[in-house]
């Protein structure tokens, strides 16, 4: 009994260091399919999805909309090997969230992974691009070099309903440090001071939770009660400058064969927070338009 005491002491809190609605999926989901944007003339808000390599954004973006299906889906293909070292997203591509046979007034935007070394992975400055809305779809991004006017994927004049209204960062809870990827900080930072400069709130997804800790492998429920989950939201937001209440560890779909409550739950809290934000910075740029016009 004391072992098991001095264990549960050791890798778990007495409490939940984070609320979590389990038993209001179907409020929840009944909340976010009656969200009306706060501008009428603004048919979706722009969610831009970017994050590490194999960190899971294609697959955040198929368990959004495996929620509101109410079943799997694989919109955004995903890297179905073990190889986690390169990127599989090459393309700029857009997704919209399905509410039966109609659509949320919400996109989610994917794009190519951000890898430690320079010349690989997505540049930062087509992130930078992206956000501001001019990159038109399908755009095959160069890790080379960043798009120009002279490319053909790029939109010289972006309209309200280009730009980017929330980014989502999606990174791994499995890492066992990032102590030695010290460039994925310093390139996730200079996207977000980016993002800082053009209003752009900011919302960080913590993948495979139930990798990184056993108690959350045995028991998605323990989530906020695991020390070691709560040590790596503080150490993402130690190296990232994103505040820990806008980080949110999320278990996607990536084997189950149908969706499960609890998974449901934590998708729909994160995403709840991610459309008030994004609905919010539509908002403050709809306002800006509307006195300099």
């Amino acid at each position: 009994m004391g072992s098991s005491q001095s264990t549960e002491t050791e890798f778990e809190y007495g409490k939940p260091w984070r609320d979590t609605p389990w038993r209001k999926k179907d409020y929840l989901e009944k909340t976010l399919k009656e969200f009306e944007l706060s501008d009428p003339n603004i048919k979706y808000a722009r969610i831009l999805v970017v994050g590490q390599i194999g960190s899971g954004k294609s697959s955040f973006i198929n368990s959004v909309n495996s929620v509101f299906q109410r079943r799997i889906t694989n919109e955004a293909l995903v890297n179905k090997t073990t190889d986690r070292s390169t990127t599989f997203t090459k393309l700029y591509k857009t997704y919209h969230i399905r509410n039966g046979q109609s659509v949320m007034p919400f996109v989610l935007s994917d794009t190519m992974g951000l890898e430690s070394e320079d010349l690989h992975g997505i540049h930062t400055e087509d992130i930078v691009k992206a956000m501001g809305g001019y990159i038109k779809e399908r755009y095959k991004f160069n890790p080379e070099s960043s798009i120009t006017p002279e490319d053909e994927g790029y939109r010289s004049n972006p309209s309200l309903q280009d730009h980017t209204y929330c980014l989502v960062f999606v990174m791994a809870a499995d890492k066992i440090s990032l102590a030695d990827d010290d460039n994925i900080y310093e390139k996730v930072k200079y996207i977000k001071s980016k993002a800082d400069e053009l209003e752009i709130p900011q919302v960080m997804i913590l993948t495979k939770p139930d990798d990184a800790c056993p108690l959350v492998n045995k028991d998605l429920r323990k989530i906020y009660t695991s020390k070691k989950i709560k040590e790596k939201l503080k150490e993402y937001s130690e190296h990232t400058g994103i505040s820990v209440s806008h980080i949110f560890p999320v278990k996607c779909y990536h084997e189950e064969i149908d969706t499960q409550n609890d998974m449901d739950v934590l998708i729909l809290r994160a995403f709840k927070h991610i459309e008030q934000m994004a609905n919010d910075a539509l908002r403050l740029k709809c306002n800006e338009n509307k006195n300099s016009e």
